[in-house]
């Protein structure tokens, strides 16, 4: 058994490993980034634990959503775009609501 970490570069291909090995849940993380030279303060990590192994997923801002996921981005008072965490939940569960995977942030107690 390999253990580590493997980037997953698709969200197709993310669902489709989430589908493939069924976990009872995954984790995201919202990742504030101010050093971004882009300007890409929220990131989106989704990672998948599986047989001790990490399939981790990374989504970028291209203008007022995430690239591949296309999960709004939301202006905060300063006008900073930034990601909605019960949206984010309630977004990846529902592309995984036949599997019945629930998601949890990586902040959540």
């Amino acid at each position: 058994m390999v253990e580590g970490h493997v980037r997953i570069r698709s969200w197709n291909k993310f669902k489709q490993l989430v589908r493939e090995k069924q976990p009872p849940s995954i984790v995201f993380i919202l990742e504030q980034n101010g050093f971004s030279p882009n300007k890409e303060l929220s990131i989106l990590k989704i990672i998948l634990l599986h047989d001790r192994r990490y399939y981790i997923f990374l989504d970028f801002p291209k203008g007022k959503k995430l690239k591949e996921t296309e999960i709004p981005l939301h202006k905060d008072k300063n006008g900073i775009l930034h990601l909605d965490e019960d949206e984010v939940k309630k977004i990846i569960e529902n592309q995984f609501q036949k599997e019945n995977i629930k998601a949890y942030s990586f902040w959540t107690a």
